[in-house]
């Protein structure tokens, strides 16, 4: 299939190419970008006039609820949620059901994916069996199923000495570890700390349930490079001030760290839950504002280095209960782009700082993971894979839950106007969406 992506404007932050130019694929590969050969002959044209063409979007925390938890969304469904949203790759983390910390569920997860012929999957495999933080999973037989990364989800690990022989063992094979801080007994809560959390009489999650793993981790690091080694960790969907300041001190020091955040915790405060909304009921919980500011800053100046949907879908069983009994979770990969945009728009920033923290900075994230896709996601390369997204940067559209495509209809953005509205998402050179009136 030969396609040609005509009259867009071809903004690429890995590149820095901004610029209007014509995208020519071929076999599933770019082969021009700007001087398209005269004998060029496409089987299919995209007309992308006053569209952006940019890379496709990389998602590093998406679930799909697949195996064990059909009845909250299904992998086909949230694979279509994710090409809706311009989303070609993204990471699921590792707590289904069963736990992926065995090859043969990893495996089986890939090949159900390949199947759909959507967005690419890339697995994190459990740090520890089951999740339970107790012994190590055999890493390297999960790697060599394609696990990118392993981590622990929502699940912290309260034997320090465990945490530790996993960051030897992960940096003696080059493997990343991924860590939502959380302290096992201060994480307990469903609310932020703060005045509000003890008005409304829900129990709080300090700063301080995110610092203090954050300061153990830390130190272990430290110790490592010491020795003269240390294990790359991505510290994901960080939410207060406190967490972000440790986090540039890390990159400071040197530390192989990175970092995330969710869209919530970047536009959303614990204001914004009114009267115990279980929309907002997420994880990590939404903070204040002097939080909710920190992140930001921290996403434009590179503290951060990408910006997540945190998509979880959550069945209205679950969802609409009180606020302390509704579980924690919304959906959200097909609102990363307009997100994204809504951010760099109120905060002043180019679109390419926008797309960089959803495109190439999350593709940072996963290097030499990726393997022979490494310089194909997250950018536009010539002879790279044809993963695009093509959106009107203009184009306002409303959140509206019945029109999403994901099976998970909850989200603390219903109703909100967002900008960059997805006409076509290509994966591998074929399109995988195309909205009805593109």
């Amino acid at each position: 299939m030969k396609i040609l992506i005509q009259h867009g404007r071809v903004v690429d932050p890995a590149s820095g190419r901004d610029e209007r130019a014509d995208v020519a694929i071929a076999a599933g590969r770019i082969i021009a970008i700007g001087a398209v050969a005269s004998d060029f002959a496409p089987n299919r044209t995209i007309d992308a006039s006053g569209c952006i063409v940019a890379p496709g979007l990389v998602d590093l925390s998406v679930r799909l609820r697949e195996p064990g938890q059909e009845h909250a969304a299904m992998l086909e469904s949230e694979m279509a949620a994710a090409v809706a949203g311009g989303v070609t790759s993204l990471v699921c983390p590792p707590d289904t059901d069963p736990v992926l910390d065995e090859p043969g569920l990893v495996d089986m997860l890939k090949f159900r994916a390949e199947k759909l012929h959507l967005a690419r999957v890339f697995p994190l495999g459990a740090l520890t069996r089951g999740l339970k933080g107790e012994v190590l999973t055999n890493m390297a037989e999960l790697t060599d199923s394609g696990c990118v990364g392993f981590g622990q989800a929502e699940v912290p690990i309260v034997n320090t000495q465990v945490l530790q022989r996993a960051l030897q063992y992960a940096a003696t094979f080059g493997y990343t570890v991924w860590l939502r801080p959380t302290d096992a007994w201060l994480g307990k809560g469903v609310a932020a700390s703060g005045p509000l959390a003890t008005r409304m009489g829900l129990s709080g999650v300090p700063a301080a349930a995110e610092t203090v793993a954050l300061h153990t981790l830390f130190e272990l690091m430290r110790a490592m490079v010491g020795k003269g080694a240390a294990a790359r960790v991505h510290i994901c969907r960080i939410s207060s001030a406190a967490g972000v300041a440790l986090v540039r001190q890390a990159k400071a020091e040197g530390l192989p760290v990175s970092c995330d955040v969710g869209v919530h915790n970047l536009h959303l405060t614990d204001v914004d839950m009114g009267y115990y909304d279980s929309r907002f009921r997420v994880q990590p919980p939404l903070r204040q504002q002097r939080d909710r500011d920190a992140l930001r800053q921290g996403l434009a100046d590179g503290t951060i280095d990408a910006l997540v949907s945190d998509h979880n879908p959550v069945d209205s069983d679950a969802k609409t209960l009180p606020f302390a009994e509704a579980e924690a979770g919304a959906t959200g990969v097909e609102l990363l782009l307009g997100l994204a945009c809504r951010w760099a728009e109120q905060d002043g920033l180019p679109l390419s700082q926008a797309l960089r923290v959803i495109t190439s900075g999350a593709q940072s994230v996963l290097g030499q993971r990726l393997g022979t896709l490494q310089d194909s996601v997250g950018r536009l390369a010539v002879g790279g894979q044809a993963d695009v997204c093509v959106f009107h940067p203009e184009a306002a559209w409303t959140v509206r839950p019945l029109a999403l495509r994901s099976q998970g209809k909850h989200t603390p953005f219903e109703g909100h106007t967002l900008k960059a509205a997805v006409r076509a998402t290509l994966v591998g050179g074929q399109v995988a969406f195309e909205a009805s009136h593109a």
